[in-house]
């Protein structure tokens, strides 16, 4: 059960400059990763917090008793509460919050954490079965405690359809402050539940099953909206991270997937555990179904499949996978499944996603391999059948909508430009030069001093001049970009992290940042005219990201210069060890990177932990980049993911730490000759 106690969380009432030291002060309940970034507890416990603010406090590494506290928001609860009713205003009393009583908080910045993996039954929890429960209670001798036990699931109180609908549990103790924490199926090795409520002087209480979360309200708007559904988007993450885990070949950490492979295999199970944590990553790349009805309608055209009987009802891809696990054994329970799989690549889509084909080809992969495996050549031959009338619908299926308008070309605008350059004979300290430039490479000096500033007083001391160069470039339609030329060695600099004064919003939540190396050789007329066709081609054509220095997690060589300037024009290449990686081999391949033509890069500057991490940046990073179109909207598409990280936006929490390499060759460095001519 370590997996469980790594991802459960405390929950704490905010106390400015306080942060929660075990000794129950503030302490409101439990909680636990769901899935990166969002925590789900019981309403009753988030909501006593100040306006929807809580404190999260947990471990971040499981092998120290080191805790983080980190804020959150709550951004749903199950009901709402009534204004003017009980909950509508103030704290509300524990056992006062009616069923389902569950709430999701997402955390306001990006941390690492472990999160359980969730059930996709729809109906977990059994009445005979036995369930692990974990949690956090008051204070024993001055400390808050953690707490595991077992209990066994007496019946319901209410009906499935019943919208109050809780388990009952007993047989054991439950303690004052448990609420919110998870309920475990042990057969299963999955979360079924959050604790809601104990018995007073007697042993047990109620649940919440974790299927009561579909009940969740479906957000209004344009469904092209897609991180509005809060459901969605959760369990999306959720089998994202799971599957990322399990299948990177760098990680050698226990996973989910390890651990229910060890359990005893239940007759007439269709997939593995790590079949199954596989098939459902792959479902998550897809967007969701657009709608529940349509949904029921996919699963009714399965043989056998009686969708209607299920409350609630399925609403994500993984729902409609496990509605039907128990409708058949053996063979044709995996047959039942890879139809679905294929329905779900012919499935109407409610958005357009750059992903969508890529998921589709990665889920038909893995519906080939499993027939291949397992079933008939009869079968086999209908599922392809069914990949050739899918493949060749347009658009990955979209609904019809209104065509996407083309992204708009900005005008030729001013810029400002940071030149920092290290002082060798002292280290730790920097002359920098700040500037505006326009695009025929005119530069208007602003401000420099060449005495050495100490890296912690650069944000300070360069405010004023910044402030000044920007009032001379920001327009109302936007501010000007901030161009930071900086030298091999401080490519990792993360300016865009700087605040120029106390309580500002970080430079990179302002505007625009994005670096460029000072200190590159000359090279020669065919260099240049390289360079020049490499950046003029990537802002005409369609661009696309392609990961040159990693593959599944684990670290690679970046390939030689001619490797490299066989890649097509619109390519940009992503980095997640070398970027700002010092050891030699890693500078030699950065060097051979700028070396060869491109202008554009994008690279993690915490590079090198691999595995997971890699995975989503390779995957976030090749939707932005496809999405952005042109690399010209390149620095306002990262400049908008740093103000959602810096607004605690979780879809832009992958961005955190990210940098932009722009370094266009029609706008040399003032100072920089780039070519020589022979007298």
């Amino acid at each position: 059960m370590n997996l469980v106690m790594a991802a459960t969380v405390r929950i704490h009432r905010p106390e400015p400059g306080y942060a929660p030291d075990g000794t129950g002060r503030g302490f409101l309940g439990s909680g636990f990763f769901i899935a990166p970034s969002w925590v789900l507890t019981c309403a009753h416990v988030a909501m006593q917090g100040e306006g929807r603010e809580v404190d999260v406090v947990f471990r971040a590494d499981r092998d120290s008793a080191a805790e983080t506290s980190v804020a959150g928001t709550v951004v749903a609860t199950l009901p709402e509460p009534v204004p003017g009713g009980p909950g509508g205003h103030g704290p509300r009393p524990p056992a006062g919050w009616a069923a389902p009583d569950l709430a999701l908080i997402r955390l306001l910045r990006p941390v690492d954490h472990a999160c359980v993996y969730v059930t996709e039954r729809p109906a977990a929890m059994l009445p005979g079965g036995t369930v692990h429960y974990v949690g956090w209670t008051g204070p024993r001798d001055g400390q808050l405690a953690a707490v595991t036990g077992d209990c066994t699931v007496k019946g319901m109180f209410g009906g499935p359809a019943d919208a109050e609908q809780q388990i009952r549990l007993g047989g054991d103790w439950l303690e004052r402050g448990m609420s919110g924490g998870p309920v475990v199926d042990l057969a299963r090795g999955e979360v079924v539940g959050v604790l809601k409520s104990r018995l007073d002087g007697e042993q047990g209480g109620t649940a919440i099953g974790i299927e009561r979360l579909r009940t969740m309200p479906i957000p209004g708007g344009a469904p092209e909206d897609p991180p509005a559904d809060a459901y969605q988007v959760v369990f999306h993450a959720h089998d994202s991270y799971h599957a990322d885990r399990h299948n990177s070949p760098a990680s050698t950490e226990r996973t989910w997937a390890d651990t229910q492979s060890e359990l005893p295999v239940r007759p007439g199970r269709a997939l593995s555990p790590k079949q199954r944590i596989d098939l459902l990553g792959r479902l998550a790349a897809f967007p969701p179904p657009v709608s529940t009805r349509s949904l029921l309608d996919l699963l009714d055209g399965l043989p056998d499949v009686h969708s209607r009987d299920h409350r609630p009802a399925p609403r994500g891809w993984r729902d409609g996978l496990g509605a039907l696990y128990e409708v058949r054994d053996g063979d044709g329970a995996l047959e039942l499944i890879l139809r679905y799989c294929m329905a779900v690549i012919a499935a109407d889509r409610p958005y357009g996603s750059p992903s969508a084909a890529g998921a589709a080809l990665s889920l038909w992969e893995w519906v080939r391999r499993m027939a291949d495996d397992h079933l008939s050549r009869t079968f086999r031959k209908e599922l392809a059948v069914l990949w050739g009338a899918a493949r060749h619908r347009p658009d990955g299926h979209r609904r019809p909508a209104a065509p996407p308008a083309e992204p708009a070309r900005r005008r030729e605008r001013l810029f400002v430009l940071l030149a920092l350059e290290l002082r060798g004979w002292e280290q730790g300290r920097y002359d920098w030069r700040i500037s505006v430039g326009d695009t025929l490479g005119d530069f208007l000096p602003v401000e420099e001093d060449v005495r050495g500033t100490a890296l912690a007083d650069l944000p300070g001391r360069i405010a004023a001049p910044l402030a000044e160069a920007f009032r001379r470039c920001d327009e109302p339609e936007g501010p000007a970009v901030l161009q930071v030329a900086v030298g091999r060695s401080l490519l990792g600099l993360d300016v865009d992290n700087w605040r120029l004064s106390p309580g500002d919003p970080p430079l990179g939540a302002v505007r625009p940042v994005v670096v460029r190396r000072s200190d590159r050789p000359p090279g020669s007329e065919e260099w240049l005219k390289e360079r020049k066709a490499r950046w003029n081609r990537t802002g005409a054509a369609v661009m696309r990201a392609e990961a040159i220095d990693c593959d599944g997690g684990i670290r690679m060589r970046v390939p030689e210069a001619d490797a490299l300037r066989t890649l097509a024009y619109g390519t940009v290449p992503l980095l997640c060890h070398s970027g700002t990686d010092t050891r030699p081999d890693a500078a030699v391949g950065l060097d051979r990177l700028l070396s060869s033509g491109f202008g554009v890069a994008l690279w993690r500057r915490r590079g090198g932990e691999g595995g997971p991490l890699c995975t989503e940046f390779h995957r976030r990073a090749a939707d932005t980049v496809a999405q952005t179109r042109l690399n010209e909207q390149l620095p306002y598409k990262l400049h908008e993911l740093r103000k959602g990280v810096h607004a605690g936006r979780i879809e832009t929490f992958w961005s955190d730490g990210v940098t932009l390499y722009y370094d266009d060759p029609h706008q040399p460095l003032p100072g920089t000759e780039q070519l020589l001519e022979a007298p």
